[in-house]
């Protein structure tokens, strides 16, 4: 046979391996905190993996040992890193689990096949259950970046059917811990913010306490608003409690009111909400699916839910309200979850204080059933904590708000919250107002007709709250009240001057008070 004239076809080269070079890079951590992203810094001379190999591609996969993670690689250009070493930034170094000197392996990595799904929930796709479950899969182990989450968000707050929003918040719950108390009755109340000083957890949970009921309470910190539950209670006593010490205080006490984000529940839904709350992303479903994915994480079989409707809160009327309460039903029901949804008025602040210190305030007078404690404060957490108390079979029908009475008044609750801060520890805290000092008056003679929750909520926080817990506003008047010229509407606190000009001058521009003469 004559020879074949054609050239010889070039040898096939088999595909590189994923994880990379035969020779390893060394770990070595960079002083550097890239919040929840992993970012990794390779040297522009890396043998590992050429920078030219890197176009186009957004990400690389990590491995040291049996832990995998995908990272956004960033080049060095000036000699931070040695050719055989790798950058490693918290939360990358945490992640991880490695230490200085450790072998890492480095290579391209594939796009997550879950980013095939966002682009069908793009283009107006319902998902399905497995979908769901592959994308808090991808979340929770922080494989997507900030912008494939932003796109996910932006998706579902077009289009979400009821059917999806249950199908995510089983998502989420499996994605992370799912705590266990071994007790039928687990009871939990929560309030989808938006209104400033209604803090009423803090004087539930010890009534529930008091009684007999367990209340693991964990909560949030505030993202946009001047004082998150867990901001509040640092004022009495440390929160940054881990599980075993979560479980310890609520064993000794009957309840715990500590910050959830150190007990890792539902940390999908941690990752949706970093993104969620900077772009103003908070759609009913979204919500419905935070909420009770990190009640059921948190081992709670029965919740209170309280959702404040009123001209400045976050929802604004009756129609929206019971869209959102029919909502809540339909998943609690098929996650398993007893659900009472309480829509309550909400046309003011709850309480006179805005910030840490000064809601910390307000929570202690009630407490301690003092003549000026704020009456809102005090009867709105009496009605909420009577509705938790009637999920105890031995209580008649009724009876949850007279018990609740009861308890407070008689200074159990005080007590109980007494005992829960000294099995929390002390607090880290210093319990002051800041040392500047303003009186936002009235311009005009006549009644306050309005109090504005959002503006009075973002001059609060101008003001320094709650990075600063000493910082805020007391507020003076109440809707319905008159007042003269020149007569003081509230109080702003602060420590710092520059935030405490920016809140003074926010003041000049709209005090969030209107009067009718």
């Amino acid at each position: 046979m004559p020879d074949d004239p054609r050239p010889a076809a070039p040898p096939v080269r088999e595909p590189e391996a994923r994880l990379g070079p035969a020779a390893p890079l060394t770990a070595r951590p960079v002083a550097l905190n890239t919040f929840r992203e992993n970012v990794v810094i390779l040297p522009r001379s890396s043998p590992a993996v050429r920078p030219e190999r890197l176009a186009g591609v957004r990400k690389v996969e990590v491995r040291a040992g049996e832990v995998t993670i995908l990272a956004t690689p960033m080049i060095s250009e000036d000699g931070l890193l040695q050719p055989g070493e790798l950058g490693l930034p918290q939360p990358a170094f945490r992640r991880l689990g490695v230490r200085p000197g450790d072998p890492v392996h480095v290579a391209p990595a594939r796009s997550p096949r879950t980013l095939e799904a966002v682009r069908a929930k793009i283009a107006g796709a319902s998902l399905t259950p497995d979908d769901y479950e592959a994308i808090t899969g991808d979340l929770a182990a922080h494989r997507w970046s900030d912008m494939e989450i932003a796109a996910f968000l932006v998706a579902c707050a077009a289009f979400m059917t009821p059917e999806e929003v249950l199908s995510l918040t089983k998502a989420m719950v499996t994605a992370g811990r799912r705590l266990s108390w071994n007790r039928d009755l687990v009871v939990d109340k929560h309030c989808i913010g938006g209104i400033p000083g209604n803090r009423t957890t803090l004087i539930v949970t010890p009534i529930v306490a008091a009684h007999g009921l367990t209340m693991p309470k964990t909560s949030s910190r505030a993202i946009t608003s001047p004082a998150g539950t867990a901001d509040t209670m640092e004022v009495f006593a440390r929160v940054d409690l881990s599980e075993a010490e979560m479980r310890q205080v609520v064993e000794t006490c009957g309840a715990c009111v500590s910050w959830g984000g150190r007990v890792n529940l539902s940390p999908a839904d941690d990752v949706l909400i970093s993104v969620e709350r900077p772009l103003s992303i908070d759609t009913p479903e979204q919500m419905v699916a935070s909420i009770v994915s990190k009640k059921l994480a948190a081992g709670s079989t029965h919740l209170v839910l309280d959702v404040p409707v009123g001209p400045t809160a976050k929802v604004r009327d009756r129609r929206q309200a019971l869209r959102l309460k029919k909502l809540f039903e339909y998943v609690a029901d098929g996650t398993g979850l007893s659900i009472e949804v309480l829509l309550t008025d909400a046309i003011e602040p709850i309480g006179r204080g805005v910030g840490p210190v000064l809601e910390a305030r307000d929570v202690t007078a009630v407490l301690e059933n003092r003549a000026d404690a704020p009456e809102d404060l005090r009867e709105k957490s009496i009605r909420l904590a009577g509705r938790v108390l009637e999920v105890d079979p031995a209580l008649r029908g009724g009876a949850g708000e007279r018990r609740a009475r009861e308890l407070l008044e008689s200074g159990a609750a005080a007590e109980k919250m007494a005992q829960i801060c000294e099995a929390q520890g002390a607090s880290p805290l210093k319990n002051a107002t800041g040392d500047l000092i303003h009186e936002v008056r009235a311009a005009g003679s006549g009644r306050v007709a309005a109090i504005d929750c959002l503006r009075i909520a973002t001059i609060a926080r101008l003001a320094g709250a709650p990075t600063d817990p000493g910082a805020g506003l007391e507020l003076l008047r109440k809707t319905g009240e008159t007042v003269r010229t020149g007569e003081p509407l509230y109080r702003i606190y602060g420590s710092e001057i520059s935030d405490f000009g920016f809140a003074c001058e926010a003041t000049g521009e709209d005090p969030g008070v209107r009067i009718e003469s």
